[in-house]
């Protein structure tokens, strides 16, 4: 069977606070909106901007992160899987969505509100990583 891959990688600008419930079965569940934009120069030369937005499914402990850190206007680098749906809305009509269902994210900036400093404590919050220290200059007198 030949092997397959279902991956999306987006960064970009959240577009609202999130919005965190519980399922009946009592999963968590947090979702927001991401938008990314893209600038090209139309024919007549002059500078153009598109912005496309993308709905986030966030599970397990990403959950949490969100809940307590993401806010309105942070920007994030995301990867997840696309997963497509259709429910029925109120007149009978089929409404299509696509959702990137995260498994990544790490958080680029902060608009300033209360995901502005990374959590503190013993508790293992979530944590930037630690930028890797520049790599030495290489000796000359290595065997190969």
């Amino acid at each position: 069977m030949a092997r397959s891959l279902n991956k999306a990688t987006l960064i970009g600008n959240v577009g609202g606070d999130p919005d965190v419930r519980t399922t009946p079965s009592g999963t968590r569940v947090a979702k927001l909106s991401l938008a990314t934009s893209r600038s090209f120069a139309d024919r007549s030369g002059q500078q153009q901007e598109r912005t496309q937005w993308h709905r986030l499914t966030f599970f397990g402990r990403l959950v949490d992160v969100v809940e307590q850190w993401v806010n309105k206007g942070d920007r994030l680098f995301v990867e997840g899987r696309i997963e497509y749906s259709q429910t029925q809305d109120d007149q009978g009509g089929t409404r299509y969505w696509t959702d990137i269902i995260v498994n990544e994210m790490i958080m680029l900036g902060s608009s300033g509100g209360r995901g502005a400093t990374e959590p503190q404590g013993a508790g293992g919050g979530y944590r930037q990583p630690a930028r890797k220290p520049p790599i030495s200059q290489p000796d000359d007198d290595l065997p190969f």
